[in-house]
């Protein structure tokens, strides 16, 4: 099966003119180049496709580059696949084939609809007219995922080569939180799966960096990290790991997903972010003594 992307790029590196700090800023979730193919597959409507999107999170972080830092941010819309799971994290009920024991089609994420290939976009709207085959997800996973990751793993190294640490920053947004009880929604949720995938002293200088700005932010709850956080994150090795969330409605208008008149603020708040972490004290990531690096897509 051809790629729906065999003509133009599923994803890019922005690299900086020269690597100062030991950084990579991922946006796997911002893209919006819907291929023409899968418009034709959908039952939606060009709006409720895009409510999947982290839109526009590529350009809140643009700055990194120009900074020292990569970005290494997806074309692909996360609706048509999600790098952010296992690579074959499939729900059977999509193909029309049998899927064999090698997938995973048990997980919470598949039971949500929200596999490597998503069954629906938010609030639980079916993407799918008919069910695909098999060959159709061969070709996102194996030509799109797989690149993807391994484009991921190659700048981490690049990243620990040169400074003995790497630091993944994983770049979301989210839907405006509900408050809970007597305590507001937040407005950035910082995940470290509970304190595993970095070291303490990266999501505090991220918190505070936030605060500073008059934000509100939580760890972990209700975002703890996904795929990209728990697989790259190993800081016993040198190697972390942090997922940023940023509450949609500070810079969109989450219904018609326009860019709202805060836009601007809002990406100077992440500019201060990336300078503050390209600042940071390095002596606080260090790996373990002895143990080497590992780089492996679970």
């Amino acid at each position: 099966m051809q790629s729906d992307y065999w003509d133009k790029p599923a994803f890019e590196t922005i690299r900086p003119r020269r690597l100062t700090a030991p950084l990579l800023f991922n946006s796997a979730h911002s893209g919006r180049d819907y291929p023409e193919r899968f418009l034709a597959m959908t039952r939606l409507d060009h709006l409720s496709i895009r409510q999947s999107e982290d839109a526009y999170v590529d350009e809140l972080f643009a700055r990194a580059p120009h900074l020292g830092a990569p970005l290494l941010r997806a074309h692909f819309p996360r609706a048509y696949l999600d790098v952010n799971r296992e690579p074959w994290e499939l729900d059977p009920t999509m193909f029309v084939e049998p899927l064999s024991d090698r997938f995973n089609t048990t997980s919470p994420r598949v039971a949500a609809g929200l596999g490597t290939l998503a069954k629906v976009v938010a609030e639980n709207k079916p993407i799918y007219r008919e069910r695909l085959k098999l060959d159709d997800a061969r070709m996102r996973i194996e030509g799109i995922y797989q690149p993807y990751h391994s484009t991921m793993q190659k700048l981490l190294s690049e990243a620990y080569g040169a400074f003995g640490v790497a630091v993944l920053i994983d770049c979301h947004s989210m839907p405006r939180l509900a408050r809970s009880g007597d305590r507001l929604a937040p407005d950035i949720v910082l995940g470290d799966r509970y304190g595993t995938t970095c070291a303490g002293g990266l999501a505090d200088l991220a918190e505070m960096v936030f605060t500073g700005c008059g934000l509100r932010v939580a760890r972990n709850r209700p975002y703890a990290g996904g795929f990209c956080t728990r697989t790259y994150g190993r800081p016993q090795h040198g190697i972390h790991a942090l997922q940023i969330e940023v509450s949609r409605h500070l810079y969109m208008n989450e219904v018609t997903l326009q860019p709202s008149a805060n836009f601007g603020a809002v990406r100077q708040i992440i500019e201060q972010l990336i300078q503050a972490l390209i600042g940071m004290d390095l002596s606080m990531l260090q790996a373990i003594p002895t143990v080497g690096a590992k780089f492996a897509a679970e």
